[in-house]
C-alpha cells in the first residue's frame, strides 16, 4: 500500500477526526487518528498488515508483538502473513510494558514490533526494552501511521506505512484556538 492509500483508508472509515484532542502522550492536537475505526474492517486490516509484513518478509521473524491495545489485532494479522506467532505487551504497573498471560519468549527469538499510530513512540520503546531484557532480538518496528511527521525513530529498522505531520503541543503551550475549545473524547464522536 502507498502512503496515500493508507491515509485514504483512514479517511474513508472516519478514522481521521478533527477537533481538540489529548493524546496518550499527554500532548494536545487538532486531529486524532482512531485506528480502531479502520481495524474493525477485516479487509482493510488484512491489506494494511500484509503491507507491514512485506517490509520484513526476509527478516526471519519468529514473533510479532504489538503494544496493547492498538497493536493487538495488528500483531495477529501481521504474524499470519509472516507465518509466525503473535503476542502483545501491556502496562506492567511500573511504567513499562510487558508480555504477560503466559506468552513464551525464548532467548534469541527474532521479534517484530507493530503499532497502529506513533506520536512519541513511548509504548514501542517500552516494548522493545522488555523484549530485549528477555533476550529477544528486535528486527524492526512497523506502524500504520507515524503522526510525528518523521520525528520518531528507533534503534532498529523502522518502517511506517505513512507519515503525517500532525502538530501537537504540551498542555502549557497550547495555541489560542485549542485553549478556547474543550478537549473532545474521540469515543464521543459519532459518524
Amino acid at each position: 500500500m502507498t502512503p496515500e492509500e493508507v491515509s485514504q483508508t483512514f479517511k474513508d472509515t472516519g478514522a481521521l477526526l478533527e477537533g481538540h484532542f489529548i493524546y496518550a502522550s499527554g500532548r494536545h492536537g487538532r486531529q486524532f487518528l482512531q485506528a480502531a475505526r479502520v481495524l474493525q474492517y477485516p479487509e482493510y486490516t488484512e491489506r494494511l498488515c500484509r503491507a507491514m509484513a512485506a517490509h520484513f518478509c526476509n527478516a526471519r521473524v519468529d514473533l510479532v508483538v504489538g503494544p496493547a491495545t492498538g497493536g493487538i489485532v495488528l500483531a495477529y494479522e501481521t504474524a499470519r502473513h509472516l507465518k509466525c506467532r503473535a503476542a502483545f505487551t501491556e502496562k506492567d504497573g511500573n511504567g513499562g510494558m510487558a508480555m504477560k498471560r503466559g506468552f513464551a519468549l525464548k532467548r534469541g527469538e527474532r521479534a517484530l514490533v507493530v503499532e497502529d499510530v506513533t506520536t512519541t513512540g513511548g509504548s514501542v520503546v517500552k516494548t522493545i526494552d522488555h523484549l530485549r531484557a528477555r533476550g529477544a532480538e528486535v528486527v524492526g518496528v512497523s506502524v500504520l501511521i507515524d503522526r510525528s511527521g518523521g520525528n520518531v525513530g528507533f534503534d532498529c529498522p523502522y518502517k511506517p506505512l505513512a507519515l503525517l505531520n500532525m502538530e501537537s503541543w504540551p498542555p502549557d503551550a497550547l495555541p489560542q484556538d485549542l485553549r478556547d475549545m474543550p478537549p473532545i473524547d474521540p469515543d464521543d464522536i459519532v459518524l
